[in-house]
């Protein structure tokens, strides 16, 4: 959302607002990427697999909505749904 924000800022920011704008951006791509490289894949499929099954239960959360938004199939069978 603020990526956005600040794009949509900079259509209309004079010089020296866009170039804080823009280093805003630069700030916010490089937290981002950060972000993406200390996720621990393995430990959150695992967080996952031991939760999935009664959230699924009470939330009326199907199979074809995991996959929909991109839980593997190998996960959602280890978490026992089907």
């Amino acid at each position: 959302k603020k990526l956005a924000a600040v794009d949509q800022d900079l259509e209309s920011a004079d010089a020296v607002g866009r170039l804080h704008l823009i280093q805003e951006r630069i700030n916010l791509q490089k937290a981002i990427e950060a972000a993406e490289l200390n996720v621990d894949i393995d430990e959150l499929e695992s967080g996952f697999i031991d939760i999935a099954a009664s959230y699924s239960e009470r939330k009326g959360v199907s199979y074809q909505a995991w996959r929909e938004v991109g839980v593997p199939p190998k996960v959602l069978q280890a978490a026992g749904i089907r």
